[in-house]
């Protein structure tokens, strides 16, 4: 392991539930985040369909000969 002396400062049993609290913290506020400052994503959560805004035509990225 890369970092193994960590665990010589760092207990394990105070470090690994630290660090994985940490990541669920920032999981949850990042989804808070979206759903605060989008308007697509409590869509999808509830089940709708996308917006036809975010359908890119296929013409768009045919390249002129």
């Amino acid at each position: 392991m890369n970092q193994g002396r960590l665990w010589t400062v760092v207990s394990p049993s105070v470090g690994l539930p630290l660090f994985l609290a940490a990541v669920a913290i920032v999981s949850v506020v990042i989804h808070l985040a979206l759903l605060t400052h989008t308007t697509w994503l409590p869509g999808y959560y509830n089940g709708k369909a996308k917006a036809a805004a975010l359908v890119v035509p296929a013409q768009q990225f045919v390249l002129p000969a």
